[in-house]
This record gives C-alpha cells, structure tokens and sequence, in this order.
C-alpha cells in the first residue's frame, strides 16, 4: 500500500489567481450595474413615474453591466505567459 507522501501530485487548477481576481471584479460590476437600475417607480401604482427613463437607469447602468460581463469572458480567457 503506497502512502500519500510516495504518490503525491501537484494539483494544478484551472484558473489562476489573476483569473479569479478579474472574474471577483467582474461580478462586482455586474452587481453595481443591477442596483443601478434598481428604483425608479411610484408609491401608487396608477401613476406613472417618468423616472424609470433617467440616464442613470438607460445609460450608466447597462455600460457597467456590460464591463461587468466582458471582463469575466476576459477572465476566463486569459491565460498567463508560461516561462519556459
């Protein structure tokens, strides 16, 4: 019977810590965006609140989602230089 000590491996994982520091950040936009856009509505329902159109909610809010999103493909895409 062989002992852990005679058959160790070194385990590599997938991403690095680059990686999941971008991936870390990329949600965090994602989230930033999605309470950007949060609010907006009326008390009473039968009136109508022209601030669900304001810039923040239909233009700031989806430019940092969609940082948010790029950022986490760029994160699961990049792979660091190897030094050979």
């Amino acid at each position: 019977m062989m002992s852990k000590t005679e058959n160790s491996e070194a385990v590599e994982f997938a991403f690095g810590k680059k990686n999941y520091l971008f991936m870390g950040l990329g949600l965090v936009l994602i989230v930033l965006g999605l309470v950007l856009l949060a609010g907006g509505g009326s008390e009473d329902p039968a009136e109508f609140s022209e601030e669900i159109f304001n810039f923040q909610r239909m233009t700031i809010a989806p430019v940092i989602m969609l940082a948010g999103f790029v950022l986490e493909i760029y994160a699961i895409m990049y792979r660091p230089k190897s030094i050979d």
